[in-house]
């Protein structure tokens, strides 16, 4: 028997397909992200198959229990907290091992934050790339936003209410004119779709504290924001202000003198120098 990937509502219960409906209800088993979650999805469509959790967690562990049951007869539902399963969610390990294995898979689509973004945003996104939750260490996030200033196409990005405003930050930081939609609640009560600048989705945002989960699309850069305009226009400031930009990025002191003396072209002990002078 197959392995169904099951797409669920992402707010609005109205979203949940007559067809995933009756897929949840003639599975054997339902492997969840977050049963509690998925219970009350159930219970509202009464759906009386019995759940197991498969999660970030547990989903190397659990994977090879799973494919055993397919192989075996079962029919096993795969379903998120919302949404398409495996996009910045789990998932790939069973389907990989599904597919490794001979077992079917298949899919019941349903409702996609990232997608349903773009299509609100407004910007021109017939070619995009999905990066979801860059990251949680100074590093990953780094790297990210810097992947999101040279991207040659427009990138869709998740965010929560609590990182929100320091993510938008580091980004005017970097490309403060860029155009940006965001995305909020999606098919929820309070769904909001703003396009602004990076800079003024900031003000924004700073005078209205983020609540709910946001879905970014920024979109792509042109000559005026690429990576050797920004070091030439670093460079033609003052030393100091050259490396508080490294600074706001997350690099250590010593990190972001050294990408400073390596725009400007000169050593780390003269940027050292001049600052120390400057402060």
């Amino acid at each position: 028997m197959p392995l169904s990937i099951v797409g669920t509502p992402i707010g609005n219960l109205e979203d949940f397909s007559p067809r995933a409906v009756r897929v949840l209800q003639e599975a054997d088993l339902i492997a969840a992200e977050d049963t509690r979650n998925t219970l009350k999805l159930l219970n509202h469509f009464e759906i009386h198959t019995p759940m197991t959790a498969y999660h970030k967690f547990n989903e190397k562990t659990v994977t090879g229990e799973l494919v055993q049951k397919m192989q075996a007869g079962a029919h096993i539902a795969l379903v998120s907290d919302a949404g398409m399963p495996v996009l910045s969610d789990p998932g790939r390990i069973l389907v990989r091992a599904c597919q490794d294995a001979g077992v079917p898979v298949t899919a019941v689509p349903g409702p996609t934050a990232s997608v349903t973004a773009v299509a609100l945003s407004g910007i021109d996104c017939r070619h995009f790339v999905f990066f979801g939750f860059l990251g949680k260490s100074s590093k990953e996030i780094r790297e990210g936003l810097e992947a999101v200033e040279k991207s040659p196409w427009p990138v869709v990005l998740y965010e929560s209410p609590h990182r929100l405003l320091k993510t938008l930050e580091q980004m005017a930081g970097r490309f403060p004119d860029r155009e940006m939609s965001i995305s909020r609640e999606i098919t929820k009560r309070y769904e909001e779709t703003r396009r602004d600048t990076v800079a003024g989705q900031l003000a924004y945002f700073t005078a209205h504290p983020p609540k709910g989960e946001f879905v970014l699309v920024v979109d792509k850069g042109d000559k005026l924001d690429s990576k050797a305009a920004q070091i030439k226009a670093l460079s033609a400031g003052s030393a100091a202000d050259h490396v508080a930009y490294y600074l706001r990025q997350g690099l250590s002191e010593k990190d972001a003198m050294k990408a400073a003396a390596k725009d400007r072209g000169v050593s780390k002990r003269e940027i050292y120098k001049i600052v120390k002078i400057d402060g």
